[in-house]
């Protein structure tokens, strides 16, 4: 078996080879076993106010029986449009529990993005905070939304701090635009009516579809990705076998600056690390890094998962640098590439290895990971998880050798079931065999770790040579004046294509000069860039990707 696997000698002690997908029927059996386990616990804490496992575990029964009690059933989809609040994980496992099936929406989507992904799902409640309450007014009317719960991010912070947070929030940043959305109730109303009525416990089977998780809106339309109770399940226990022979059970704490209707921080955060009995820390907006800096001065924080731009900006943060680190054990990065001049900074600044993971939404999303205990390798995307093959293919689906440059597949219980009606996308993403196709094109080392060079569409073709935007972007990030950088390729009559790039200095006095006679001296001729555009800053997802999409328009 290991002869196809060489990565299975590369597991740490105590990370078996597989993991039993089926050892929970549903996920809601897996959570309710944790809050039971860990009833007086912390669960989450968002700006100093904590809830424990009980209390979750109280209130999202509650809000469960609400929505039975709005005539939801079994099946139908409810929308969660919100930051990181203590209302998320309340309504997400009321949801379940109701037997509901959840979309997680981006809360800073367009008013066409969100008609989009609500029209498709055919959602038919909606959790929102009051910030993106105007955004669906104007489409309301033209999709099956009927219950509409309304909360605000204060309003289960206590009434001293809420009403202060609220207070500013609305008056003083002017957060809240107007809005006239009518039949709303808030989320403390849900929880109260809840109370007259008595949860219809759901128990799921396997292939039930729990989540539409939405991905490539960044190229074009989003679809959703059809996520059941066995993909959720084998997911998380194949993320806490990784991790646990490193983790203190009921002991650690983990900061969550990643928003959790992401589908990294959903499975990793919301989910395995608070199956371990975890506290979670959650940070409402990444984006300000004062925020982070006081969490981490409030809490001994033991465990972080971010993407590399957060990390880059917090590692040239100097309050952040100024920190306590002692307690932090373990750092995990995924979503987009970790770039080796980032990951050697954080384990200078903080004293632990970064590791880099790799995954997609339609996998649920973990596919690979540097192993936590800081053995990996920098410049990888570690090793598959338990149960989980990975593989090198070209463009006619054949296996390649060790070593070769192809497109990376994967094979596991993570992969979802397919597309939300969408057969023909479903079918030329999953082989008939059950191999999903991601489009990240890698390679596989001799001792079994993988490496991405690029996404298949991001690839620019300079004079038919293949050239990848990671690479330029690595080794600009590298030059001790930039700050962040992103690639893309430009028309040229000449060549067909040509490197462009976007730079964020780090140091004013940088020059187009010094960064292009950085990059000949470690780019090959045709991968130098032919234009060099210096930005103020660069435009993001709201989870910290760079758009390249955004940048070529």
């Amino acid at each position: 078996m290991s002869e196809n696997r060489p990565w299975l000698s590369r597991y740490p002690n105590g990370v078996p080879a597989n993991i039993d997908p089926d050892a929970y029927t549903c996920l809601v059996d897996m959570f309710e076993e944790t809050f039971k386990k860990y009833q007086k616990k912390v669960a989450f804490s968002v700006m100093g106010k904590e809830m424990t496992f009980e209390q979750i575990d109280k209130m999202s029964q509650q809000f469960g029986a609400y929505l039975q009690s709005r005539g939801l059933e079994k099946g139908d989809k409810i929308a969660l449009m919100m930051p990181n609040m203590l209302q998320y994980p309340i309504a997400l496992f009321g949801a379940l529990r109701a037997g509901l099936v959840v979309v997680n929406t981006n809360p800073l989507y367009t008013p066409r993005e969100m008609h989009h992904q609500f029209a498709d799902s055919g959602v038919k409640a909606i959790v929102i905070a009051e910030n993106f309450a105007a955004n669906l007014e104007k489409i309301i009317g033209d999709v099956p939304i009927k219950t509409v719960i309304l909360t605000s991010i204060g309003e289960l912070l206590g009434t001293i701090k809420g009403t202060m947070v609220d207070f500013a929030i609305r008056n003083i940043k002017r957060l809240v635009p107007k809005h006239q959305l009518a039949n709303t109730v808030t989320f403390k109303e849900a929880l109260s009516q809840g109370k007259k009525f008595s949860l219809n416990p759901h128990r799921g089977t396997p292939d039930e579809v729990i989540l539409l998780q939405y991905t490539g809106g960044t190229t074009g339309l989003s679809k959703g990705a059809m996520l059941t109770n066995r993909n959720m399940v084998a997911n998380m226990q194949q993320i806490r076998s990784f991790m646990m022979p490193f983790l203190k059970e009921g002991e650690e704490i983990a900061l969550s600056p990643l928003p959790m209707y992401h589908i990294f921080a959903f499975t990793v955060n919301c989910l395995a690390l608070m199956s371990t009995g975890a506290k979670t820390v959650l940070i409402v907006n990444p984006r300000d890094l004062s925020t982070i800096v006081k969490a981490f001065k409030a809490n001994p924080i033991t465990l972080l998962t971010g993407v590399n731009t957060l990390f880059n900006g917090l590692v040239n943060n100097a309050d952040f640098k100024g920190l306590d680190f002692s307690k932090l054990r373990i750092t995990v990065g995924g979503g987009m590439a970790v770039q080796r001049s980032v990951a050697e900074q954080w384990q200078q600044v903080t004293g632990t290895a970064l590791s880099e993971g790799y995954g997609m939404t339609e996998a649920s999303p973990v596919v690979s990971v540097n192993p936590i205990d800081g053995s990996g390798k920098i410049g990888t995307i570690g090793i598959p998880v338990p149960s989980t093959d990975v593989r090198i293919v070209d463009d006619a689906g054949h296996p390649l050798a060790t070593g070769e440059v192809g497109e990376i597949q994967v094979k596991g219980p993570q992969v979802m079931k397919g597309y939300y009606n969408q057969p023909e996308e479903t079918a030329s993403t999953i082989t008939s065999d059950g191999w999903l196709c991601t489009g990240d094109i890698g390679k596989m080392h001799e001792d079994g770790y993988f490496q991405i060079v690029d996404r298949k569409k991001d690839m620019i073709l300079v004079s038919g040579f293949n050239v990848f935007p990671n690479e330029i972007e690595e080794v600009l990030a590298s030059h001790p004046k930039v700050l962040e950088a992103a690639a893309i390729g430009i028309p040229d009559e000449k060549s067909g294509e040509v490197v462009k790039v976007f730079v964020v200095k780090k140091d004013k006095s940088l020059t187009e000069g010094e960064l292009k006679e950085h990059c000949r001296e470690n780019l090959t001729g045709y991968k130098v860039p032919r234009q060099i555009e210096f930005r103020e800053e660069l435009p993001k997802t709201n989870v910290g990707k760079i758009l390249r999409r955004a940048l070529r328009e």
